[in-house]
């Protein structure tokens, strides 16, 4: 996949599934997040799915866009079938994660931040695991998107752990990584900085607390 924002980009590997897989795996491992084997499978086919820009991008009139998550909830509420609903809401849901794991700074750049994403991803699979399953694989997800509802905003942390091994910071990602720990005293975020070198005073961290 191309690069999707300054300083970032997948790394090349020969095996995208098995690259995520580990790497997630990692991740998941240093948060000590419990996490089902399949809710973690699906994760890794979801990340080896979009890294194929056709997979992320709807085609529009002018060519390729990003679909706005209002358009997806739109459809997702007036959609006249329980099968066009639920493609709707997992489509919601599938790219709210991409998007927060790999690209929070870019979402802080625009009029919706990453706990807007965070939000509707959240409820978009939470929907997903209480609708009725159309059929017997839906059916077999509902545990999934229990888990991803109610853990969303960790398998985002995790993720962005991915993103990190790719990224070579600006001054300018280095500050929009303070503002948002600051903003939400991301444990990821702290560490990274850490990394960078970037000195956390005693004050600042209180706030980044509360």
């Amino acid at each position: 996949m191309r690069k999707a924002g300054r300083g970032r980009k997948i790394v090349p590997t020969a095996n995208v599934q098995e690259f995520f897989r580990d790497s997630l795996g990692a991740a998941i491992a240093r948060q000590n997040l419990e996490a089902d084997d399949h809710t973690v499978h699906y994760v890794v086919s979801l990340l080896s799915l979009y890294t194929r820009a056709e997979a992320i991008y709807d085609d529009g009139p002018s060519g390729p866009t990003l679909p706005p998550l209002a358009t997806l909830f739109a459809a997702a509420s007036e959609a006249r079938s329980e099968r066009a609903r639920y493609v709707a809401l997992r489509r919601l849901g599938d790219l709210a994660l991409f998007m927060a794991g790999f690209f929070p700074d870019s979402l802080a750049r625009k009029p919706v931040d990453v706990d807007y994403y965070i939000r509707m991803g959240g409820g978009a699979y939470g929907a997903l695991a209480t609708s009725p399953a159309a059929s017997t694989r839906q059916r077999a997800f509902a545990d999934v998107f229990r888990e991803l509802a109610s853990k969303f905003s960790s398998f985002v942390e995790a993720i962005g752990e991915i993103s990190d091994l790719s990224r070579r910071y600006t001054p300018r990602d280095i500050l929009r990584l303070y503002e948002r720990w600051l903003a939400t005293g991301s444990p990821r975020a702290r560490q990274r900085l850490d990394e960078l070198g970037v000195q956390l005073s005693p004050a600042n961290a209180s706030r980044a607390t509360h």
